[in-house]
């Protein structure tokens, strides 16, 4: 057992410098041809200003926020599939992700005044996601919420109906769309850090901040709720409190992402299974470590899809797609192993 925790957490710590070398790797890498040197030289040539505008302007934010999202996605599907007990659980079963789409959806389609309103268009995409994903999660737990219990095999069958209804009315805008409007929200929907500013870094963060303060006090809830939501209240954790907080942090740390990133699929479901297969069980260490593990892969896979196709910038999600669905389909067939044997 002392063995096992150390073998976590030596995992946990060899995860930090993971994610700094993936950090340089990206601000070193890119169309440009643009290195990390450019920041210590001297600034009176054009080109090294020029270099440096490239670095702290366009790599350095979406490294930020490809960092944050991928944090982000990592631990609330971790949250996820310690509240559902379900290994499969994403994050998009509270409805966030199908909220934010539809009302994206709409802004795109039926918001044409509002995108070309000058400096308040570029906000309008990011607030209608960001509203549309708070607004589903919260109509999904007054949905299963009943005289103060809220059922968890309700969120989740009336989250997968919730994601459903989404998609269909989704797929009505679509007939409406242009094509300008079509090509945008196809884009979306494949997800994309182009967009990254250090403005949209700061309107993110506080979201962020209440999803990490509450996600610090969700590790031991968690772990006793693995025994069973009976089991948890003899022991004396408020279940029903858990619940919520594990849905405020979810919203928090997913809507807002998705909003301005859009819709970036296998990170949530994927990350904490890797993470489980060294630290076991455990949130005090799988949280943690979804967190690094998570910004570290989505940092990598937003590199490569700057750089696959240079110079065209490929959807970040479908990378993420490409890279995830053997490990995906790798975990699935050593879990169905594991049960045959048993």
């Amino acid at each position: 057992m002392i063995s096992s925790r150390r073998q976590a957490l030596i995992f946990l710590v060899a995860l930090m410098p993971l994610l700094l070398l993936a950090i340089i790797t990206a601000l070193n890498i890119g169309a440009t041809g643009v290195h990390l040197s450019a920041l210590w030289h001297g600034v009176t040539d054009p080109y090294i200003r020029a270099d440096r505008i490239v670095l702290l302007r366009i790599r350095g934010p979406r490294v930020v926020m490809s960092g944050l999202t991928g944090a982000a996605l990592a631990v609330a599907g971790a949250i996820m599939q310690g509240l559902f007990r379900n290994p499969l659980a994403d994050p998009g079963l509270i409805g966030v992700s199908s909220g934010a789409a539809l009302a994206t959806a709409c802004m795109i389609v039926l918001g044409g005044a509002w995108l070309a309103s000058g400096s308040w268009g570029v906000w309008a995409i990011p607030a209608a996601g960001m509203c549309g994903s708070f607004a589903a999660a919260y109509l999904l737990y007054l949905f299963a919420t009943r005289g103060g219990v809220t059922s968890v095999s309700t969120i989740l069958l009336a989250g997968v109906a919730l994601g459903a209804f989404s998609g269909a009315l989704t797929g009505i805008l679509i007939f409406r769309a242009n094509d300008t409007a079509l090509r945008d929200l196809t884009f979306w929907t494949m997800g994309s850090f182009a967009g990254a500013t250090w403005s949209r870094i700061g309107l993110l963060c506080p979201f962020l901040c209440v999803a990490a303060a509450v996600t610090t006090r969700l590790a031991t809830p968690l772990n006793a709720l693995l025994l069973g939501e009976s089991d948890a209240r003899l022991i004396g954790y408020p279940v029903e409190r858990i619940k919520r907080l594990a849905m405020v942090a979810v919203a928090c740390a997913v809507g807002p992402t998705v909003s301005f990133v859009g819709a970036i699929g296998f990170v949530g479901v994927i990350v904490p299974h890797l993470v489980r297969l060294v630290t076991g069980p455990d949130h005090r260490l799988v949280l943690p470590g979804s967190a690094l593990l998570g910004a570290s892969l989505m940092i990598v896979a937003d590199t490569l899809a700057r750089v696959i196709a240079t110079p065209s910038d490929v959807p970040v999600g479908i990378v993420t797609a490409v890279l995830g669905t053997p490990v995906f389909v790798w975990l699935l067939s050593g879990s169905h192993r594991r049960e045959v044997v048993s």
